[in-house]
């Protein structure tokens, strides 16, 4: 089932939620439940779960599961809920996306299946089918860092005309994806839409043409980006350029990896459990931040007025 408030083209500031872990194969309840308002009461527009943020892949399918139906109770009508149903089975994606429009989500995001190499036919034949047999609308995910194979640009446009497709983020890192992207799809199909990831893109890519983003940094200062998008709106773009740099500013510890890190994730759950949402603790086999870093954290946040000293 559709949620009543979908609408297209998706637009706005949709946070890539994290997953707070209580163990290895356990949710937070508290955790999950407060990140949920504590993003909701910053203003977004939309709510996507079991993203790479969301460590979704690294999840049983039982816990994943468990995160759909309690979210998506708890979010109700208020903002659509889009679920990430990556995997390497696709009878595994179509399940998750079964399950999630029983769960009454919005809508659900697939990257391209990963370990074995996917050439774009077979990519296009994926996707037609995955879209085909989904009750919900699929979103693509652009995520060839981690997934190997990359939506080219031309996929895309031609994905576009699937009636079940209704857009695309793109996780690349390059604008110039975005640009091609939508210099192929803005015309033909101005409902299709194109979604950037990395925050530090986000003003351009809405300049360019983008109808929002789905930043990670929204998880600790979802306000601060949504700000970002109304000033989008309402043509200011000075104030634009100023909220970019302040946002790039504030996430350098979470995003700037170190270089014996496997992963942004700790880092970033670390923010969050200073924010006393959930405790920290990442998907295994990452680890939690130690005390040191924890104290960097802390100071920079405090430094930037997202926690008082």
């Amino acid at each position: 089932m559709i949620a009543e408030n979908s609408s297209r083209p998706l637009h706005g500031i949709i946070p890539p939620m994290a997953t707070p872990l209580h163990s290895i194969d356990s949710l937070d309840l508290d955790g999950v439940e407060m990140l949920v308002e504590h993003i909701l009461g910053g203003g977004a527009h939309g709510l996507f779960i079991l993203g790479t943020t969301g460590e979704g892949p690294a999840l049983s399918y039982r816990l994943r599961r468990e995160l759909i139906e309690r979210v998506c109770a708890q979010v109700g009508a208020r903002v659509p809920v889009l679920v990430g149903i990556t995997d390497t089975a696709y009878a595994e994606s179509l399940r998750l996306a079964e399950f999630s429009a029983k769960a009454g989500a919005a809508a659900v995001v697939a990257a391209p299946p990963f370990y074995f190499p996917v050439g774009q036919s077979d990519l296009f034949r994926y996707i037609e089918s995955l879209a085909q047999e989904s009750a919900l609308p699929l979103y693509l995910y652009n995520q060839p860092g981690l997934t190997k194979t990359t939506f080219e640009p031309y996929t895309v446009a031609r994905a576009a005309e699937i009636p079940n497709v209704w857009g695309v983020k793109d996780s690349s890192g390059q604008i110039s994806y975005i640009k091609e992207v939508l210099s192929l799809v803005r015309v033909t199909h101005p409902e299709f839409s194109v979604l950037v990831g990395p925050e530090n893109l986000l003003a351009e890519a809405l300049l360019c043409g983008a109808h929002g983003g789905v930043p990670g940094g929204a998880n600790v200062f979802p306000a601060l980006l949504v700000r970002l998008y109304q000033a989008f709106l309402d043509d200011s773009h000075q104030e634009m350029r100023e909220l970019q740099e302040k946002i790039v500013e504030l996430g350098s510890p979470i995003w700037n990896a170190r270089e014996d890190e496997s992963s942004y994730l700790c880092r970033l759950k670390c923010a969050l459990s200073i924010l006393g949402l959930g405790n920290g603790l990442p998907a295994w086999p990452y680890r939690q931040s130690a005390a040191e870093e924890r104290r960097e954290i802390e100071e920079h946040l405090q430094r930037y007025g997202i926690i008082s000293a």
